[in-house]
């Protein structure tokens, strides 16, 4: 009887999150009334591809910790979303359906993977819930967030080095700092200080003098992570960076030079880091240093195959076999036993987020708020892309997480608020058009009391 659950759950998930998907790139085109329908239905889809995963994973286990487990996630979900509709009332309901659908998808792979650090994990979701609650509210009342660019910068070089002085080793690198039953890792959230700190910069100045000094404090965020050996966050500071330059100034040259110091840094690195080798000898070639260098990626293949379209069933793959399987690697883990469609749907919901910080970017008529949200967005999307990237072996692997979805308490924290700054900004841009619906409404009044008088 379990076995027909499992194997008609997969089918049903898989249809399930493709309607998600499908109405979080369709929806755009709705009229009002519309929309809200379609984010009710995105709402039941969330907690019904929940259900179906952990009847599943109760099915296969009997365990009441399970059922018990799913009953907490459920409660967190709905009050993530009564209190951010709730509290803001502007607030954008598809930002917090993907956030939900994101969290969702983690709880499940880490429940399966590993229940313990999947209890973790929902410890610190429900803590950094309550902590980005207030974060919209400060964006939208505190006026000097853009005049702190000092402040900014010496807190994202200070954290840095901090970790270079006496952080922990990890797996090669130097992270961040271990407090017994918690480990921090700053580089997470000094990725959204330095977004911070290159918009107000550029809303200084674009003039070259300040985009020399800009360029050199963004070069030693990147030259401290670097001699940490944290290389994935150093690249997504380095492409952020290159992205928010060339928007604020406009010049193709700045971004031309950008990709040619980047590449020579590349080939300086490969030359003289023994660690970058070993991962681009395993992008390479995976199977020719199979027991060393390339058995994670190729174990990330093995399982990807394994899963095919479908994917096995929970319970009934092998991820444990997949090393890191909770952090780096999670994606790999999710396409064996949840299935490549379901895999290329969760894609396709990160994407649809960096649309949405894309369509706030745009809309926003402040310089500063618009380079916050291109940048926080290119740090997103850039990220998910790292990931999925290495795992799949299309680039090598940096060793970077999926926001929401692997196992990490900085990550999950800082993208929470990373989400938070943005519904924050949403907000600000439906004030705008607030403004502007209600100065033109006083401008039509006094054409027409001034038609009237001349009657």
């Amino acid at each position: 009887m379990v076995n027909i659950v499992t194997e008609i759950a997969k089918y049903l998930m898989v249809v399930l999150i493709a309607i998600y998907t499908f109405e979080a790139f369709i929806i755009f085109g709705y009229d009002e009334y519309t929309r809200r329908s379609a984010m009710k239905r995105q709402t039941f889809l969330i907690f019904l591809i929940h259900f179906i995963a952990f009847l599943v994973l109760f099915l296969g286990t009997n365990e009441m910790k399970i059922a018990y487990f799913y009953v907490a996630q459920v409660i967190l979900f709905l009050t993530m979303i009564l209190l951010y509709t709730t509290l803001y009332p502007k607030v954008s309901k598809l930002v917090v359906n993907h956030m939900c659908m994101l969290l969702a998808i983690g709880f499940i792979i880490l429940t399966r993977l590993s229940y313990d650090l999947a209890f973790k994990q929902f410890i610190i979701a429900t803590g950094a819930m309550f902590v980005s609650l207030f974060v919209p509210i400060i964006i939208r009342k505190v006026k000097m967030l853009e005049d702190l660019r000092k402040l900014y910068g010496g807190i994202g070089v200070v954290a840095l080095l901090a970790v270079v002085v006496a952080g922990t080793r990890s797996g090669g690198a130097l992270l961040g700092f271990n407090l017994g039953f918690i480990s921090i890792q700053p580089s997470e959230l000094v990725k959204i200080v330095f977004v911070f700190f290159v918009a107000a910069s550029f809303k200084k100045s674009t003039e070259f003098k300040n985009i020399v000094i800009t360029t050199c404090v963004a070069a030693a965020h990147v030259l401290i992570l670097v001699a940490s050996r944290d290389l994935g966050a150093a690249v997504i500071i380095f492409v952020t960076y290159l992205m928010m330059l060339y928007v604020a100034t406009r010049q193709p040259l700045y971004l031309l030079a950008g990709l040619g110091a980047g590449a020579a840094a590349s080939m300086v690195a490969h030359r003289f880091f023994n660690h970058v080798r070993v991962r681009v000898n395993a992008w390479k070639d995976p199977f020719a240093d199979y027991s060393g260098g390339g058995y994670q990626i190729a174990q990330s293949l093995f399982a990807i195959g394994t899963g095919s379209w479908f994917g096995v069933g929970l319970l009934q793959g092998m991820p444990d076999r997949i090393p890191v399987a909770t952090e780096d690697l999670v994606f790999s883990a999710l396409c064996e036993e949840m299935g490549l469609l379901f895999g290329l749907c969760l894609v396709m919901i990160c994407l649809s987020c960096y649309i949405m910080f894309l369509n706030i970017a745009m809309q926003l008529r402040n310089v500063f708020y618009k380079l916050v949200a291109l940048g926080l967005g290119t740090c997103y999307i850039f990220q998910v892309f790292l990931n999925i990237g290495g795992v799949t072996k299309f680039i090598p692997s940096t060793g970077v997480t999926i926001p929401f979805v692997s196992y990490g308490g900085s990550s999950l924290l800082s993208t929470l608020i990373m989400f938070a700054i943005i519904q924050g900004l949403y907000i600000l841009r439906e004030d705008e058009e607030e403004t502007i619906e209600r100065k033109k409404e006083q401008q039509a009044k006094k054409e027409q009391g001034r038609r009237f008088r001349d009657l």
